[in-house]
């Protein structure tokens, strides 16, 4: 076949919704089976165990599971030794500030710089996918990855949790009771909410991913960046920028747990994450589909 026969067939592949799958299933797969990716998820689901387990421990011989009186992961953990189910929470407040980012960070950091820096980048261009499509699949691979991975935290933690604690009512941060179901459902909500609430850094890693040409120095920029913007979040005098960065809502999954449920800061999280995504795709857009491609 000729090269003006077949740029009609590789067209119609790129518009072809089952090629774009096929796309999108193999980046993922390539991401799950890197080493360091899965090196990553071992560590996430390794907290809930080391959570559970110190709980266990702390409360065999009669010391408080945890603070009580508050909110987020301290409270979540006072409430894990009298439900399980508890567990879940207490692992999401506990991964969600570093090391689910981090793990997020490393993939998407990842994405194109470490195409380029292998070598492999210009192969994947001739593909028909094209670089805009090329783009929104890695993109769309590494948001499921965010599933992905807070999923990997939920199931360790459900499991770890209903083997070391009964699982029962729970108890709400209102101080009403829910049955079982209802909590399994917030917990799969929350799990989704905290998987959501990483889109906005996703982003803002491809864009890094963009600018780099090796892997590793985008992975680290990106981290780098999480680790100042996160920094910056705890300033006091710098109040008035922080509900503009991206983290500053992210424990607002907690408010999942109330009855009813309080809506406001996670409207404002995801509302923020959608700006985030908004911005920072579209500068990766600009970015990679003016950039030189040498390997």
């Amino acid at each position: 076949m000729s090269q003006a026969e077949a740029a009609p067939v590789r067209a119609g592949r790129s518009r072809n919704p089952l090629w774009t799958f096929g796309i999108l299933r193999s980046e993922l797969a390539t991401t799950l089976r890197r080493g360091h990716t899965l090196a990553l998820l071992g560590v996430l689901a390794a907290v809930p165990v080391l959570i559970g387990i110190a709980v266990r421990i702390q409360t065999s011989d009669g010391s408080p599971a945890g603070p009580r009186g508050g909110e987020g992961g301290p409270a979540f953990l006072s409430q894990v030794t009298n439900n399980g189910l508890f567990l879940v929470f207490a692992a999401l407040a506990v991964t969600l500030p570093v090391f689910l980012p981090l793990t997020v960070g490393v993939v998407a950091g990842d994405a194109i710089a470490g195409e380029a820096g292998a070598g492999t980048l210009r192969y994947l261009l001739v593909a028909p996918a094209g670089r805009t499509r090329l783009l929104l699949t890695k993109y769309t691979a590494t948001l499921a990855f965010c599933l992905t991975a807070t999923l990997v935290v939920v199931v360790s933690a459900f499991a770890v949790g209903a083997l070391l604690f009964p699982v029962g009512e729970v108890t709400t941060i209102s101080g009403t009771r829910i049955g079982v179901g209802e909590g399994l459902l917030r917990a799969g909500l929350i799990a989704v909410t905290v998987a959501a609430s990483l889109i906005g850094f996703a982003a803002l890693g491809l864009f890094v991913s963009t600018l780099a040409g090796s892997g590793i120095a985008a992975m680290a920029a990106t981290v780098g960046v999480l680790i100042t913007v996160q920094i910056l979040d705890t300033i006091p005098q710098l109040s008035g920028i922080h509900p503009y960065l991206f983290p500053h809502y992210w424990m607002s999954f907690a408010d999942l747990l109330r009855d009813p449920v309080y809506w406001d800061g996670i409207v404002k999280n995801l509302g923020l994450q959608g700006l985030y995504a908004a911005v920072f795709g579209s500068a990766a857009w600009a970015r990679f589909t003016a950039k030189d491609i040498t390997a």
